[in-house]
């Protein structure tokens, strides 16, 4: 995947750290200047304001103020503004420095493991770590749960319909134990056992598990895939591309439920073999996917 590479300097102990992060190519729709903000009241610090985009009221998030760090207030800094989309939002992020574009291999990136916090972050909050030239490391940013602490995005996990009961079973894939709960707890009342892995590497290994409980039986027992596109070590994609390569797993429907909202990734998960590309969660939705990706499949 393609990355842009931001900073965030941090004083520290009196000396200037450079953060190095980065967030998804395909989250993102343009860099800015920043821009004349107007205020709003009542919300938190880090929430620098609103500003018109072209027709489009678009809040801005001050990245170093929401992660809760000190800023050099002698190092000269060019403040930029990544606009990003998630789930169909548009917010905008004040950073420190946009560096560049960066190409990395998934299985280049890791899950983050942290002994403790990152200065007021929780590891939650970082989804990923590839080291970089120098031997510094980059951090992958959780920005959606910035929109998800505002509410500006809050996914719905109610159906109003009355649903039809399925059975056998349903494999979950996201690296965000938050989305994999909203999908897991939406599947069981649908009447799915779900089996859950965290990234494609992990979802590979589990259908291999499978198969050598269920043999040829289990492209019977297992009735769909779920699977997040963004993932460390391996991406949703590459997962279903794998799985539709292997004539042991193809029959099996994919359904890609991802916040990257763009076109061309819409256009990737068919090509990769998903049946559908949801982005935001709804239940009536998700509901009305899954029963019309096994009505056609026990059609074919």
């Amino acid at each position: 995947m393609e990355l842009v590479d931001f900073r965030i300097f941090k004083l520290e102990e009196g000396i200037v750290h450079e953060g190095v992060y980065g967030i998804n190519v395909a989250k993102v729709n343009e860099i800015i200047r920043l821009p004349k903000l107007t205020e709003l009241p009542g919300v938190p610090d880090y929430v620098e304001g609103i500003f018109d985009l072209r027709g489009v009221v678009i809040p801005i998030i001050n990245l170093s103020k929401w992660m809760g760090i000190e800023v050099p207030k002698n190092k000269k800094i060019k403040p930029r503004v990544i606009i990003a989309e998630f789930n169909n939002i548009l917010i905008g992020f004040v950073v420190h420095e946009a560096k560049r574009i960066r190409r990395i291999s998934w299985k280049d990136i890791e899950p983050a493991h942290f002994s403790s916090n990152y200065g007021n972050m929780d590891r939650n909050k970082i989804t990923g770590i590839t080291r970089i030239e120098n031997d510094q490391v980059l951090l992958v940013l959780d920005l959606e749960s910035i929109v998800q602490e505002l509410g500006f995005y809050q996914p719905e996990v109610s159906s109003d319909k009355k649903q039809k009961r399925f059975g056998g079973m349903a494999l979950v894939l996201d690296d965000s134990s938050i989305a994999r709960k909203i999908v897991r707890e939406t599947l069981e009342r649908m009447g799915f056992k779900v089996v859950e892995a965290i990234d494609g590497e992990a979802g590979l290994q589990k259908l291999e598990s499978l198969y050598e409980n269920y043999g040829d039986k289990l492209q019977e027992e297992l009735k769909i895939i779920v699977s997040d596109v963004e993932m460390p070590q391996m991406d949703g994609f590459h997962f279903a591309s794998k799985v539709k390569e292997d004539k042991r797993f193809a029959k099996i429907p994919i359904i890609f439920s991802s916040s990257i909202s763009d076109k061309f990734s819409t256009l990737r998960g068919k090509e990769a073999g998903g049946e559908a590309y949801l982005v935001k969660f709804d239940a009536n939705v998700f509901y009305e996917e899954i029963e019309r990706v096994l009505k056609k499949r026990s059609e074919a």
